[in-house]
């Protein structure tokens, strides 16, 4: 089981990769919105902001998130560490429901260049 400093470094990794994109996918990355990363085995989430490319992690909390951020992902720690080591890929961990994507319908527009 991925750890919680696991998680959080897969996500700066993920940041990280954002950040360096061209493109379709860094357009898509461009959007200012609030963000939450629930890791359900270990029982906390990320919570932060997708902002000029980045994923800007604000805070650790306990549990699922307290407020509804505008785009929201629910996973296990492993799974979040393979998606960005590229061992599994998103749309098949969607498709089984390993993982949880919600935004707004004009956002998941948006995102699906990133997945």
């Amino acid at each position: 089981m991925a750890t919680m400093a696991e998680c959080r470094s897969a996500l700066d990794t993920l940041s990280d990769n954002l950040a360096t994109a061209e493109g379709d996918v860094r357009s898509a990355a461009a959007l200012d919105r609030s963000l939450s990363c629930h890791i359900k085995d270990l029982g906390i989430t990320f919570t932060g902001r997708l902002k000029e490319g980045r994923i800007q992690v604000l805070d650790t909390i306990e549990g699922p998130p307290s407020e509804k951020a505008e785009i929201r992902l629910a996973m296990n720690g492993d799974d979040l560490v393979a998606m960005v080591n590229g061992n599994l890929k998103f749309a098949k961990a969607w498709a089984s429901g390993r993982v949880r994507l919600e935004a707004s319908l004009r956002d998941l527009m948006r995102l699906r260049t990133l997945l």
